[in-house]
């Protein structure tokens, strides 16, 4: 091995070490040492678009690193050199050919990029601009790894969560990671909505075979979201499966989103049910305090406008049910800071999130006992008493499994709350969560009370 090229492979080790892995594989490891030459080093990308994201965050990172081992080089990037003959793309909302030659129209400034099939992808929705946390991170690396073509299996992903989570952001995030890397390539952004009313409208028409040709010939990536709206819609459902069965035969990527499991969502065909369930189902959970404060952190470096710690602080422990919720108050403090020419703190944070607050019941371990007590028809001296007997004991493990479930409390603290020890609780969570899979009695209970408490009903 030539000696720079040995540099350049402890360079790249010592990089992976010191930054997130998801940015590794992102942004360093596509890339590749070209030639060295009167003191500077050429690193291939794969497009132009790497090019400026590598010298905005990575370039000073690899001069430090190189500098270490002893040479002082300038960096330098040069995208690759596209090999292959032209291929038709989908640019804006019209498909350009090669053999047309015409010029591809810039995108106005603010909007993102439309694709021939479905709606806008929004511009911020990338994986640079997603926070990454313990509720998130195992379905952004099964994404970036579908978009960046290593994911194996079926090469079909299903985002599951509630509203607000996030699989929008990372569905649109592997459309927007392709459509930059890999031009040559089909990407349909689509709701189970647009895709039904798109099909119901070339019924009428009498272009059926049209819609059938675009969707199972011409579309090389599918993203439908929002697939549990499907349910019941049985024509929909068999034509969709049909779809998927020529998009899977042809090899090409799909992703799916949705706030139920596959076997959850009722009214769903067979044939349909058994092909969402083919491929990697990864879940997107309510992020915790932590993660909350990064993602107001990031989302006030997009306004422009310097939120004391303090605030930031006191909004993700406020507003906790989902990042719309968090965007909504951060927005709202801001907002009202600049329009009244005020300094923002806590003070001006409590008078904007009282009025999110009017909307919503803050879900608290107290709040949970009493549901439990009241569906379950016991005290609550009874829930944490050392009771053994069956009909107390059931109620007290399902109260501490929802109140893991619903709240940000410690395991420690909920077990304590319930005058059990830490182990006792997490005994509690595991017993609750294997009879869940069972699908019995417990399983329609426990989805009662989720769903009483979900929508303020307690």
């Amino acid at each position: 091995m030539k000696t720079m090229d040995r540099y350049w492979v402890q360079v790249k080790s010592q990089i992976k070490k010191s930054i997130p892995d998801h940015s590794y594989r992102m942004w360093i490891d596509p890339v590749n040492l070209l030639e060295h030459k009167d003191g500077c080093i050429y690193l291939s990308t794969p497009n132009a678009f790497f090019v400026r994201r590598l010298k905005e965050n990575y370039q000073a990172l690899l001069e430090k690193e190189f500098k270490k081992l002893g040479q002082s080089v300038r960096i330098a990037f040069k995208p690759q050199q596209a090999s292959e003959k032209p291929t038709e793309n989908t640019v804006g909302a019209t498909e350009v050919t090669a053999k047309a030659k015409k010029p591809i129209q810039a995108s106005l400034p603010g909007f993102g990029r439309c694709f021939s099939s479905g709606r806008m992808l929004k511009k911020g929705y990338t994986f640079d601009d997603f926070v990454v946390g313990d509720n998130s991170s195992f379905a952004y690396s099964a994404s970036l790894s579908l978009a960046e073509g290593k994911m194996n299996g079926a090469g079909i992903l299903y985002l599951l969560g509630k509203t607000g989570l996030g699989k929008s952001h990372l569905s649109q995030a592997v459309g927007h990671h392709v459509v930059t890397s890999k031009r040559s390539l089909r990407v349909y952004y689509v709701t189970a909505e647009d895709f039904t009313n798109e099909m119901i409208f070339s019924l009428k028409n009498n272009t059926i075979d049209t819609f059938k040709e675009k969707y199972r010939k011409k579309c090389e990536m599918l993203i439908l979201e929002d697939i549990h709206f499907l349910s019941g819609k049985k024509a929909i459902q068999k034509e969709l499966a049909i779809t998927l069965d020529y998009l899977l035969d042809a090899d090409r990527k799909i992703i799916f989103s949705g706030c139920d499991l596959p076997d959850d969502i009722p009214k769903i065909d067979d044939q349909l049910r058994s092909r969402l369930t083919m491929g990697l189902v990864t879940e997107i959970q309510v992020p915790d305090f932590k993660t909350r404060v990064k993602i107001l952190r990031q989302k006030s470096k997009c306004l422009n406008c310097l939120i004391p710690a303090q605030v930031t602080e006191y909004i993700a422990q406020e507003l906790c049910d989902d990042v719309r919720q968090l965007e909504s108050g951060l927005f709202g403090v801001a907002a009202k800071g600049q329009l009244l020419g005020c300094n923002i703190d806590i003070g001006l944070a409590k008078s904007v999130l009282a009025n999110i607050r009017k909307h919503q019941k803050r879900i608290t371990i107290d709040v949970i006992k009493k549901l439990v007590c009241k569906e379950y028809a016991i005290t609550e001296q009874d829930l944490v008493s050392k009771s053994r007997k069956k009909n107390i004991v059931k109620p007290r493990q399902v109260a501490i499994f929802l109140s893991r479930k619903y709240t940000d409390q410690p395991i420690k603290k909920i077990g304590s709350s319930f005058k059990r020890y830490h182990a006792t609780a997490i005994y509690s969570v595991n017993a609750v969560e294997k009879e869940l899979r069972h699908k019995g009695v417990l399983f329609e209970q426990v989805q009662y009370l989720s769903k009483k408490i979900e929508s303020g009903k307690f």
